[in-house]
């Protein structure tokens, strides 16, 4: 999957800029850096929902996209009409949920769940569909370290099962390991390092890397 270099900038302010770069089907990318590095960002502008400097798409080649952006939201209807807004197929909702351990929750509202509750509603929504690219940003902070096993398995289970790529912007370090591939590392808007998760998160090549592998304790 190939991506043309972009950029983003507020008020002739550079906060981003992303070189050419080629994803591997098939691989997971966890996404680090320190708050403010340009993460987010760099999802949104995958994810069509911010548009870059230049105004267009970056994929070379037409793909679908799916997103979870970081902040979950519960649509005034009850969980199970929430999900189906992510596909119709009622089999799939309910297995998703079973694997999230939403099942109870169907017939609740989805904007009275807790931030937990509602993150996991919102994982099973946009995973009803098969992507090409399927953006998660910070898909596991608001949820409690069982919810998040859960997630977890469940993210990893979609993307055997799909074969496309993931791409997870997460927080813990830790997380990157166990789900990562491949990680990118951002500093002040740039993508400085990546490689091969072993490599960049046990023998980093940038001084950057290694303070924030060094602050988080990795």
């Amino acid at each position: 999957m190939e991506v043309r270099a972009f950029s983003k900038s507020y008020d002739k302010n550079p906060v981003l800029q992303f070189p050419a770069f080629s994803f591997e089907k098939g691989s997971v990318y966890a996404v680090i850096g320190a708050n403010g590095s340009g993460k987010s960002t760099f999802a949104r502008i995958l994810a069509g929902v911010l548009p870059g400097d230049q105004k267009s798409s970056p994929f070379v080649s037409a793909c679908k996209v799916g997103y979870m952006p970081q902040k979950s939201y519960g649509f005034r209807m009850s969980v199970e009409k929430n999900i189906l807004l992510g596909g119709k197929d009622r089999q799939r909702a309910q297995a998703l949920m079973e694997k999230l351990d939403i099942t109870h929750l169907a017939s609740r509202r989805a904007d009275r769940l807790s931030g937990g509750e509602t993150a996991r509603m919102a994982l099973v929504r946009t995973l009803m569909r098969g992507y090409d690219l399927v953006l998660l940003d910070e898909p596991t902070a608001a949820m409690d370290i069982a919810s998040a096993a859960l997630a977890e398995d469940c993210i990893l289970d979609y993307q055997r099962e799909t074969g496309g790529v993931t791409l997870i912007v997460t927080h813990s370090l830790k997380q990157a390991r166990r789900l990562g591939d491949q990680v990118l590392f951002f500093h002040q808007g740039n993508l400085l390092e990546w490689g091969p998760s072993a490599q960049v998160l046990e023998q980093p090549e940038q001084e950057e890397t290694r303070r924030l592998l060094e602050f988080y304790g990795a």
